[in-house]
Order: C-alpha cells, then sequence, then structure tokens
C-alpha cells in the first residue's frame, strides 16, 4: 500500500531508477522538487532536457561532449602519439584532474565481461584499432579498472596491438597515498611490489 499520492509516488520511482538511490533517498529529492521554486524546478528540467538534446560521443575517442570532435581531441597542444584507454567517459574526467596527462583518450564504454555477455564487439576496440592503424600512434596506454574484467580487456587490447610494434604500457597499480600496508589486502601489495621502482 503506498501512503502518496499517485504523482509523487510515479516520481519517487522515478528517481529510484537512478543508479544508488533508495526509497528513502528517492522521497527526499521528489519532495525537494516539489518544494522548490517554479524556476528551480524549470532550470533542472532544462538542464536536462539540454543535456539529452545537445550531448553526442566524440566519433574519434567516443567521450561525451557538446561537439564533435570532442575539445580534447579538437585540441591542436594535445600529443597526438599517444592514446589513453579508459572504460568510461568518468575516467577521462578523473585523469584530466591530474593535469598530467597531455595526451589522447579512447573510451571503450565497458570492459570485457563474459559472464554479463559482453564480449571484444560490445565495446569500442575495433575503434580503437583502426585509430591505431592511422599510423602516428606510438604509445598506449591501458588505463582499465584494476578488477578482473578491467584486465582481462587491457590484456585482450594489448595482444592485439603489441603485433603492430606500437609500445603498449599499463598503469600502475599499488597502495594509494596514505594508505596503510596492514589494512591492503593482498591482491593490491602483490600488483604494487609489480609495479615497484628504483629510487
Amino acid at each position: 500500500m503506498s501512503y502518496y499520492s499517485p504523482s509523487i509516488e510515479k516520481l519517487i520511482e522515478a528517481f529510484e531508477r537512478l543508479p544508488s538511490i533508495g526509497n528513502k533517498t528517492a522521497a527526499r529529492l521528489a519532495f525537494y522538487i516539489l518544494n522548490a521554486s517554479k524556476e528551480e524546478t524549470d532550470e533542472f528540467i532544462s538542464a536536462i532536457k539540454n543535456a539529452k538534446e545537445n550531448l553526442k560521443y566524440c566519433t574519434k575517442c567516443f567521450n561525451i561532449s557538446d561537439t564533435d570532435p570532442c575539445e580534447i581531441c579538437a585540441n591542436p597542444m594535445r600529443d597526438n602519439s599517444v592514446i589513453c584507454v579508459v572504460e568510461d567517459v568518468k575516467d577521462v574526467v578523473a585523469m584530466e584532474k591530474t593535469h598530467e596527462f597531455k595526451g589522447l583518450y579512447h573510451v571503450l564504454h565497458g570492459s570485457i565481461s563474459p559472464m554479463n555477455g559482453v564480449g571484444p564487439d560490445d565495446i569500442k576496440i575495433k575503434e580503437l584499432l583502426s585509430r591505431v592503424m592511422g599510423g602516428e600512434i606510438k604509445e598506449i596506454i591501458l588505463a582499465t579498472n584494476p578488477r578482473v574484467e578491467g584486465e582481462a580487456t587491457a590484456m585482450y587490447i594489448s595482444k592485439l596491438i603489441k603485433p603492430l610494434g606500437i609500445k603498449v604500457t599499463r598503469i600502475a597499480h599499488g597502495i594509494p597515498v596514505g594508505g596503510d600496508l596492514e589494512y591492503t589486502d593482498e591482491v593490491t601489495l602483490s600488483k604494487a611490489l609489480e609495479g615497484r621502482r628504483e629510487l
């Protein structure tokens, strides 16, 4: 039995469809919208509508953008010989926040996961190979997530690209800054040992 009117219930259900939003948070968001001014709600609706209508995927790197090519691909100051391969659009943002990487990106839109029915043809690997065949790429940096699926995807891509004579590197994994060894899991510790470097 629902305690809310059908219109409120429908709004709560709509918020519940968002990732990581449970019933209580959805109800809080619904009542926030209902108590907001008409201008605030109109602005919120307009922002969603604008994003849905104007955002598109860059035809080069598959990042989400208002323009095609995206700002990163169109920037003449970027190093066109290095591509950082990531799983998701949010990973591009994370890498850009470091202000360290000056090359281009390639967004796979997922990772290989046979258990979830995701194979190499379901993500943007063919498109990556097309970019590599262009001839000016000198290095591919594999920055997939350090999970089983991310590792499998990195290995698969590496096996396809290495025979082409292009340098393939993997981002280092290990202990986060400020972390304690005693609380670090065995897999992370072993990756930290593998990725050690001379001082």
